[in-house]
């Protein structure tokens, strides 16, 4: 199987840092589970300028190494590749944040796991011609079989994977979204998700004959 596999709070715990860092900055104290948006100005209710300086806090590479490691991300993300699995973490975070995010992804375990910036929400003003970095052109030309995501900005963008069995990381921004179809299902934790993956291998396995 490929799989890709969103980075920000699906495989660490981003928006609790974001809603401490909007505390800090401008008092605003939005608890956890009430940020009901992806889009954090929202959320917080703030103004452009303080939306861009929350964002540029929070791509310090010092913040960025700090995040929390959502619980058994990295176990089960090794447990996939050490079965054979293809798996790549595709994030939408700034192509200048790639080397402290690469870091922290070799830091928790996940080395052999490649890292690819995209830019999923067109916050790029420049393109790069980077190994690592790709437009949303070049990621619909990939193939994945499984995804994990929490955006609901970024379902359209797996929606474009064919026969792509979506993973939909439950957060609070996410809780109340529609799904767009039967390929999207909602899990709370990564055991879980482990459990809907290794019953979507079993199942394309005997379709294809290779389990009695």
């Amino acid at each position: 199987m490929k799989i890709y596999i969103d980075f920000d709070d699906v495989i660490c715990e981003t928006a609790l840092f974001f809603t401490k860092i909007a505390k800090e900055l401008f008092g605003i104290d939005v608890p956890y589970s009430e940020v009901q948006f992806f889009n954090l100005k929202k959320s917080f209710d703030i103004t452009d300028e303080q939306y861009d300086k929350l964002m540029r806090v929070g791509h310090y590479p010092e913040n960025l190494l700090s995040y929390e490691e959502t619980i058994g991300a990295s176990k089960i993300i090794n447990q996939w590749a050490s079965e054979g699995h293809e798996v790549s973490v595709v994030t939408g975070r700034p192509y200048d944040s790639y080397e402290p995010s690469r870091r922290w992804l070799d830091e928790h375990g996940l080395a052999r796991i490649p890292l690819f910036c995209v830019d999923k929400y067109g916050r790029e003003t420049f393109n790069q011609n980077c190994t690592y970095s790709m437009t949303l052109e070049q990621l619909y030309q990939m193939n994945f079989d499984f995804a994990i995501e929490d955006s609901p900005a970024a379902f359209e963008h797996v929606m474009h994977f064919e026969k792509c069995r979506i993973a939909v990381f439950s957060r609070p921004w996410n809780k109340n979204v529609l799904l767009p179809n039967d390929s999207f299902i909602r899990c709370t934790d990564w055991n879980e998700i482990d459990c809907v993956f290794q019953k979507y291998v079993r199942e394309a396995l005997e379709a294809d004959g290779h389990l009695l």
